[in-house]
C-alpha cells in the first residue's frame, strides 16, 4: 500500500487536486452569483437571505474541523474524496431547491463536504510532494480556487439571472466527475501511512493523534495563534471583497457591467498571481516575496478607495488587488501543514481553515454594517486597510520564525 504513490507521478495528484480546488471555487461563489435569480422567485426577505448566504459558511467551518481530524484518523484520500463527493450531490440538489428553507439545508450540507475537502486537499499534496516543492505545490492547487470562481462568474455574466439553477448544476456536475476520478488514481499519502503504521507499531493506536491540544503542544502555540488571526483578517479582507466589491466599484461611479468585469478580474488576477506566489515561496527569496506582498495589499485597497472612475484604471488595481489577497492566502495555506507533523497535520489545517472561514463570515456582516453607518465606498475600503496591516504582521512574523527553523 506504501508503494501506490511511489508508481503515481506527483504531476498526476497536482492536476486531480488543482481540479478538486476548482470545484471548490465554482461551489464557493455559486450562491452569490445565484442571488440575482433568487430573489425574484422567491422573494425572501434580508433575514432569509442572509440565512442563505451564510449556511455553506456555518457548514464550511463545521465541515474543516471535522474533516481534518477525521483525515488523521482514517487517511487523507478517503476524507478528500467523500467530501468532494458530498458537494457534489447537494450542490445538485440546491438547483431543484423549491424554497429558500430548503435552500438554506442544501447548502449548509454543500458547506459540510466543502469544508471537509479543503484542508485535506492541503495535507495530501504537502505529503505527497518532495521538500523543496512543497510551499509551491500547496500554492498550485489552491490557485484552482479563484479560477473556478473565474470561470463561474464568466458563465453568471453571459446568463440571464432567472437561468440561476444553472450555476448549481455545473458546481455539481463537475465535482461529480472528479470524485471517482480521484477515488480511482489518487494514492493515499506514504506519509500517513507511514506515521501510522509506526504508532500501531509502538502500540499508541490513534489517540494522541485525536487530541486537539496537541496542535499547541511542542512550541506550535505561538506559530498557531500567528497563522490564526493572519488566517481570519485575510479571509475577512477577501470576502468582504468578494461581497461588496461590485457595490462598492459602482458607488465610486462605475457602471454595473464595468463592476462585474472588474470582479472577473479579481478571480483572474488572484489565480494567476497564486501561480506566481507559489515559486517564490522556495528557496531564498521566501521572506522578501512575504514582505513585498503584505505591504502591498495595504496600499492596493487605499489606492482603489482614492481611484478615479476610470475603468481601465480601477480594472488594473482591481486585478492586482486580487493578486495579492489570494496570494496571501496562497502563503497561509502553504504555510500551514509545515506547523504540524503528520498525526495531527489534518487537524491542524482543519482547524486553521475553521478560523479563516470565521473571517469570512464577519467579513460581508462587517461590510453591511459600515454601509448602513454611513460609510461610503471610498471610506469602507480604506477601513481594511488597518485590518490588512495586521494581517501582514502575523504573517511576516510567521515567515520569520520558520525560516529559523
Amino acid at each position: 500500500m506504501v508503494d501506490q504513490q511511489k508508481n503515481v507521478p506527483i504531476v498526476l495528484i497536482l492536476v486531480l487536486c488543482v481540479l478538486a480546488a476548482f470545484c471548490e471555487g465554482i461551489d464557493l461563489q455559486a450562491a452569490g452569483l445565484a442571488a440575482s435569480g433568487i430573489r425574484p422567485e422567491f422573494k425572501p426577505d434580508a433575514s432569509q437571505m442572509g440565512s442563505f448566504f451564510s449556511a455553506s459558511t456555518l457548514g464550511l467551518l463545521i465541515g474543516a474541523l471535522c474533516g481534518g481530524w477525521l483525515s488523521d484518523q482514517v487517511g487523507r484520500k478517503a476524507v478528500l474524496v467523500g467530501s468532494i463527493a458530498l458537494f457534489a450531490v447537494f450542490t445538485l440538489l440546491t438547483a431543484i431547491s423549491s424554497s429558500m428553507d430548503m435552500l438554506f439545508w442544501m447548502r449548509l450540507a454543500t458547506g459540510l463536504g466543502l469544508g471537509g475537502a479543503l484542508p485535506n486537499l492541503i495535507a495530501l499534496v504537502s505529503e505527497s510532494s518532495p521538500e523543496r516543492r512543497r510551499s509551491a505545490n500547496v500554492a498550485l492547487v489552491y490557485s484552482g480556487t479563484p479560477f473556478g470562481g473565474a470561470v463561474i462568474s464568466l458563465v453568471s455574466m453571459l446568463n440571464a439571472p432567472e437561468h440561476w439553477r444553472l450555476l448549481f448544476v455545473i458546481g455539481g456536475v463537475v465535482p461529480l466527475l472528479v470524485a471517482p476520478l480521484m477515488a480511482w488514481k489518487l494514492p493515499e499519502s506514504v506519509a500517513f501511512q507511514q506515521s501510522h503504521a509506526r504508532l500501531e507499531h509502538a502500540g499508541g493506536g490513534a489517540g494522541k493523534a485525536g487530541n486537539p491540544l496537541e496542535i499547541f503542544a511542542a512550541g506550535r502555540a505561538g506559530r498557531t495563534l500567528l497563522l490564526w488571526v493572519s488566517f481570519f483578517l485575510a479571509l475577512l479582507t477577501l470576502y468582504l471583497l468578494l461581497n461588496w466589491l461590485p457595490t462598492l466599484l459602482q458607488g465610486n461611479g462605475l457602471s454595473r457591467p464595468q463592476a462585474d468585469f472588474a470582479q472577473i478580474g479579481f478571480n483572474f488576477g488572484g489565480a494567476l498571481a497564486a501561480l506566481w506566489i507559489g515559486r517564490l515561496m522556495e528557496g531564498p527569496r521566501r521572506r522578501a516575496s512575504v514582505t513585498t506582498l503584505f505591504i502591498a495589499l495595504p496600499l492596493l485597497l487605499a489606492a482603489l478607495a482614492y481611484a478615479p472612475a476610470q475603468v481601465a484604471l480601477v480594472v488594473a488595481i482591481v486585478f492586482l488587488l486580487g493578486g495579492a489577497i489570494v496570494s496571501a492566502q496562497a502563503f497561509l495555506y502553504a504555510s500551514a501543514p509545515g506547523l504540524y507533523p503528520t498525526l495531527i497535520r489534518g487537524m491542524g489545517v482543519g482547524a486553521a481553515v475553521a478560523v479563516g472561514r470565521t473571517g469570512s463570515v464577519v467579513g460581508p456582516k462587517l461590510g453591511g454594517i459600515l454601509k448602513n453607518s454611513g460609510y461610503d465606498s471610498s471610506h469602507l475600503l480604506l477601513a481594511l486597510v488597518p485590518v490588512a496591516v495586521v494581517a501582514g504582521l502575523c504573517a511576516i512574523i510567521l515567515v520569520q520564525r520558520q525560516s529559523r527553523d
